[in-house]
């Protein structure tokens, strides 16, 4: 759940197999994970992504997984496309959409891509 990673900095990605930007993105959100997944922050230690997708095939969800070496441990999907819960939840209307939560689970960015989403990481190293 994304509540038992309290303590550490997470990115909440929403994304889909199906999502070319999503996919461009990707790589760019694999670099940061290796990058800073053991750092100490001022939000928090330790850096991960927790993946929602709003694909409704799994296999093209879990092959894009593959494909694009999301290597990190949270990935989530009901399989119910844009009626996912947590897409609700989060009021998401277009994709790729991120949420950066600190330690306490609180929303500190949204919707950084790239360099943005660097910069804001690297702010938050102790």
């Amino acid at each position: 759940t994304l509540s038992s990673l309290r303590g550490k900095l997470v990115l909440v990605d929403f994304w889909a197999s199906w999502c070319m930007p999503c996919r461009m993105e990707n790589p760019n959100v694999v670099r940061m994970y290796q990058q800073y997944k053991d750092e100490t922050f001022t939000e928090g230690k330790g850096f991960t992504v927790y993946s929602v997708s709003l694909d409704k095939n799994k296999k093209n969800w879990l092959d894009a997984i593959g494909r694009d070496k999301l290597e990190w441990e949270y990935h989530v999907s009901d399989l119910l496309g844009w009626d996912s819960a947590p897409a609700a939840v989060y009021q998401i209307s277009s994709i790729p959409s991120n949420f950066l939560l600190n330690a306490e689970g609180v929303i500190i960015a949204k919707n950084l891509r790239s360099t943005a989403l660097e910069e804001k990481i690297k702010s938050l190293v102790k």
